[in-house]
């Protein structure tokens, strides 16, 4: 495999299937923040079939056209003798000419970074309804549009947009699970991988960057302590991209990262009312509402927030009060201060890694019927956490609980006492509770009956 292609085999698949599948046109939309390797996916995707694949940048429309024909030219799909000169008229000329190309034969269209072509002629999404709904039965075009601007492409789904009900695929990406990362961190040991992903988060392009023949402490200088360091700025590049203009957002984004997890911490350090805000952080995949998961979560009252990009976590939360004077060439002494600050960001991070281990374990059998996982917590005298539960059936029974320590070695036997003891305030839980003790490399036993053992190896494994 590439090396820079690394698993999305089900969504290579999916996307396969829908390029062959039924005839008629077809149109999908897939969407993804930036860095998260859209782009790698849509190539694979064009390789070794009839493709045309265009990236738009927001040049005036007339070079977009031009652009657009010249990679038709490219492709093979137009030749030079066709008459068309080196561009085309205008929209409709591009559509209609794609559409005649696959009259017979399916042609896969790649229109990527759509919303900056739409940004050129604002006109597209109202011209492209119109074309399809007439020529949608008589060609065998595959258009899919693509972009990482998630307000522009998630917009385009709203049931006021033009091209509302014509999208027969819809796929958002999503950052890497941490078995999915481990394939890229193949030459690193367990511990090491579940540290890479604390810090770089499921971004492949932020995994790529990482040097596995050197240590935490000079990947941490390089990737962040030098003046024009790849990472140094770009959380701000991400907070640019997905936000819009105000900063109220971004004052939300840093309380969250700074500890400031519930509602009213948050409205109290923002001086404002975070509701709105916080919706389309979540919207966004920027910020993850938890609650325990024993309760509705459109009607509980008890809610917590993390920011769910370990990435922009680790940035906002320690990278970024350092930035000038990292500029200013101090980074060799920061770097010591960002990397004792590992553990502290580490603890909820690993907590998160265990419960997509939890949800991998049920979805490959080994914790049947589970319908969610999920941390729980109560606000009472006898205040209880716990890190994961596994509900399962349509009673949503706690059938397994977890505890994650991001400790090297921890005293299983102990832990898992204390896990059922605190499982007992649980509104109901199965007869053969489970008890999960996940620590970094080692949990001491000899352990009790029906209690698993988890370590970085377990969770970092690669799919």
């Amino acid at each position: 495999m590439a090396p820079d292609f690394v698993n999305r085999h089900r969504e290579l698949q999916l996307l396969d299937e829908w390029c062959v599948g039924g005839r008629g046109g077809r149109m999908g939309i897939v969407w993804g923040r930036r860095r998260v390797g859209k782009t790698a996916l849509l190539q694979r995707l064009a390789d070794g079939r009839r493709s045309v694949y265009h990236t738009a940048t927001g040049r005036p429309l007339g070079d977009e056209l031009r652009l657009l024909h010249a990679a038709c030219r490219d492709a093979g799909v137009l030749r030079s003798d066709d008459g068309l000169g080196d561009r085309f008229v205008d929209l409709d000329h591009a559509l209609a000419t794609l559409a005649g190309v696959a009259s017979e034969e399916p042609l896969l269209v790649v229109l990527d970074e759509f919303p900056e072509l739409v940004a050129t002629a604002p006109e597209l999404p109202n011209v492209l309804r119109a074309f399809w709904d007439k020529a949608q039965g008589s060609t065998q075009l595959r258009l899919l549009v693509a972009g990482s601007a998630m307000h522009a492409m998630t917009a385009m789904l709203d049931e006021r947009a033009p091209l509302f009900g014509r999208f027969d695929l819809r796929l958002q990406l999503h950052p890497f699970e941490p078995a999915d990362a481990a394939l890229m961190l193949t030459d690193l040991a367990a511990a090491d991988r579940a540290l890479v992903w604390g810090i770089c988060g499921g971004m492949p392009h932020y995994l790529s960057l990482w040097d596995q023949g050197h240590s935490v402490r000079h990947n941490v200088r390089r990737l962040f302590c030098q003046p024009g360091a790849p990472l140094l700025t770009e959380g701000s590049l991400v907070l640019a991209s997905e936000l819009s203009a105000g900063d109220l957002a971004r004052r939300v984004l840093y309380a969250i990262a700074l500890g400031r997890t519930r509602h009213n911490e948050i409205a109290d350090t923002v001086r404002a009312d975070p509701t709105r805000v916080l919706e389309t952080l979540v919207d966004l995949r920027l910020v993850e509402r938890l609650t325990p998961v024993t309760e509705d979560p459109r009607r509980t009252r008890r809610r917590i927030y993390r920011v769910s990009d370990n990435f922009l976590a680790f940035w906002l939360g320690a990278v970024d009060r350092y930035r000038s004077e990292i500029d200013r060439s101090l980074g060799d002494t920061i770097v010591d201060a960002l990397v004792a600050d590992l553990d502290r960001h580490m603890g909820p991070v690993w907590e998160e890694a265990v419960r997509w281990h939890l949800r991998r374990m049920v979805r490959e059998g080994a914790l049947t019927d589970g319908v969610a996982v999920g941390p729980y917590w109560t606000d009472a005298r006898e205040s209880v956490e716990i890190d994961a539960v596994v509900l399962a059936g349509r009673d949503r029974v706690a059938v397994a609980v977890a505890e994650a320590k991001w400790a090297r070695r921890v005293d299983g036997v102990r832990l898992a006492a204390d896990l059922r003891r605190k499982a007992a305030f649980l509104p109901r839980v199965a007869d053969g509770l489970i008890t999960v003790v996940a620590a970094r490399e080692e949990v001491r036993g000899p352990l009790p009956e029906r209690t698993l053992a988890v370590t970085a190896a377990d969770v970092f494994s690669p799919t």
